[in-house]
């Protein structure tokens, strides 16, 4: 639904950051449907299916990091699209257009669909039954082996964690350009306690220090769990973990659901928030309704 109002270009948004968004949605959605329902429901639910066939399992494991990491630097290409429409007024013309737009979002989905690829070899079959392989696990190699053990701390680099600091870095830097801003502003107009509250350009700086503030107070906290999980399985080297009443196994999948929500809760953030968004959903919603009140007039 938030693909689709968006694309419709009736919130009020700019092309450009209307592409970052739908892309974001779209990244988002990819994410919860490779990793929540193709994985862990079908997990649970459905465990005979052929996407357990050996193969099958691996290409999983190969979209769901890649979903993963394209809804990560998506969000940090958003966000440093804003820091320079804030901070860099002449740049602002040249980068922050539809095209550039649709170029950072090309790389970065290409980027990281072949960066994860060697996540295809990382598995090996858990069960063969009849020369058929069935279901996937990580190699003790992928625990052991040093190029391995590089390209895993490579990928958690890559995400979250520098992710993390350019998010925090950009923030800072925004929001210390909006507060010089506002304070040079304030003097040239020698306002009051009770005008700068009437100041519109004023009230939209606030507003954007909140919506950036939120942006990382959402990322970070959700992602560091998964973080610290991987870095205490690093140091205690419990990589098989023993059952489900186990701290670890307890943290590690809390980690993941933390990390899941992450993704989910970009879109409510950089689009739920803005109020024409908010009129078009409340529009979408509304329209079967009548469509279903005129059939039931007719009806009687």
């Amino acid at each position: 639904m938030t693909i689709v109002i968006l694309y419709r270009g009736k919130c009020g948004l700019s092309r450009c950051i209307t592409r970052y968004l739908v892309a974001m949605a779209a990244a988002d959605l990819l994410v919860v449907f490779n990793d929540v329902i193709l994985n862990r429901i079908n997990e649970y639910y459905f465990p005979t299916t052929f996407l357990f066939l050996s193969p099958v399992c691996c290409f999983r494991y190969v979209l769901i990091r890649a979903a993963t990491n394209i809804s990560v630097w998506l969000t940090v290409a958003f966000t440093f699209d804003r820091f320079v429409t804030i901070c860099y007024q002449k740049l602002r013309t040249k980068y922050c257009t539809e095209k550039t737009a649709a170029v950072v979002i090309g790389t970065v989905c290409l980027l990281f669909c072949f960066k994860n690829i060697p996540w295809y070899f990382i598995f090996e079959p858990y069960i063969t039954i009849d020369n058929i392989p069935w279901g996937c696990h990580q190699k003790l190699q992928y625990y052991t082996l040093t190029a391995w053990v590089a390209f895993s701390w490579i990928g958690r680099c890559l995400t979250p964690l520098l992710p993390t600091f350019l998010i925090l870095l950009l923030n800072a830097l925004t929001v210390g350009h909006i507060l010089t801003a506002s304070r040079v502003r304030r003097r040239l107009r020698g306002s009051k306690n009770n005008e700068e509250y009437n100041d519109p350009e004023m009230e939209n700086r606030r507003k954007s220090i909140i919506l950036l503030f939120t942006i990382s107070g959402n990322f970070i906290p959700l992602w560091m769990t998964y973080v610290i999980v991987f870095l205490l399985i690093q140091i205690t080297k419990l990589y098989y973990l023993t059952g489900f009443s186990d701290p670890m196994t307890i943290a590690d999948y809390t980690s993941f659901m933390l990390l899941l929500l992450s993704c989910c809760t970009n879109t409510c953030i950089y689009a739920v928030t803005q109020t024409k968004f908010r009129e078009e959903l409340k529009n979408v919603v509304k329209y079967p309704l009548s469509i279903i009140l005129k059939l039931l007039k007719q009806s009687k």
